[in-house]
């Protein structure tokens, strides 16, 4: 019997040794803004300011819950207008100096 289980683990060896295979995964480090603030959150008027600790000119993409762009705008103040949005809530995305901050915006 104890020749079964040797003879069996032997057989299996190079199934669990071999059988995987190696994912590799992005390691590039993702840059966040730094000083990033975004409020109020929720929402319950037509803008929303976006602070960062350079507050330079910042691209926005807004998303909504089925991943389409419902909102594009370049911003060089810290206002962004987004009286085009209904009611729900979106994802944010502020791109500032080659820097990404992805956050959740609920717009009531």
């Amino acid at each position: 019997m104890k020749k079964f289980y040797f003879v069996l683990i032997l057989m299996a060896l190079p199934l669990f040794s071999f059988g995987q295979e190696l994912v590799t995964v992005n390691t590039e480090q993702v840059q966040e803004l730094k000083g990033f603030k975004m409020y109020p959150n929720p929402v319950y008027g037509e803008e929303v300011y976006i602070t960062t600790a350079s507050n330079g000119s910042k691209h926005i993409k807004v998303y909504d819950v089925f991943g389409e762009v419902v909102l594009t705008d370049r911003i060089s103040t810290n206002t962004l207008n987004i009286s085009r949005l209904v009611p729900g809530v979106y994802v944010l995305q502020v791109t500032e100096q080659k820097k990404t901050m992805t956050r959740k915006l609920v717009v009531k």
